[in-house]
């Protein structure tokens, strides 16, 4: 009846805590819990496999300071107003990282990044269309993405 209890259990929580703690509200939310945890079910999404998992919290940190660090960067061009050699632009990022999981991982991580934002994946080219605030230096925004995010993601995902 529960394909993914955990789920139903934290989409019900989730309803009270925006909704308030009334039984209507509760059994409102238990429906609306169980019928999003079946349609879930019925993606049947992969299991990730984490070959090290071990890695994950070198992952948030890196991703953390990253963002700490382009919050400052976007208010600071905010702030001083436009530069002459930064422009904002698309970006071509070309990837080697096949894993599902892994690619909506690094769509979060890039997107959840200030001043730039996943815009879509060509699974043929595997290859990634990306925004960018700015765009002063190409080769250094797809180093930064090949060598901090994509090499540290294939050694956690299998």
């Amino acid at each position: 009846m529960l394909p993914y209890p955990l789920l139903t259990i934290s989409l019900t929580l989730m309803w009270l805590l925006l909704n308030g703690f009334t039984l209507g509200h509760l059994i409102l939310g238990a429906l609306v819990a169980v019928f999003a945890s079946w349609a879930m079910a019925s993606l049947r999404p992969d299991k990730p496999k984490l070959r090290k998992w071990h890695l994950l919290p070198k992952l948030f940190f890196i991703v953390l300071f990253d963002i700490i660090r382009s919050n400052i960067a976007v208010a600071w061009l905010i702030l001083r107003g436009r530069s002459k050699n930064g422009r904002p632009g698309f970006l071509t990022i070309p990837l080697e990282i096949e894993d599902r999981t892994a690619l909506a991982v690094l769509a979060v991580v890039l997107t959840s990044t200030p001043g730039s934002a996943w815009l879509e994946y060509d699974s043929y080219d595997r290859t990634i269309l990306m925004h960018v605030l700015d765009v002063a230096d190409e080769a250094a925004w797809i180093d930064t993405i090949k060598n901090r995010y994509e090499k540290l993601l294939m050694e956690i995902f299998a």
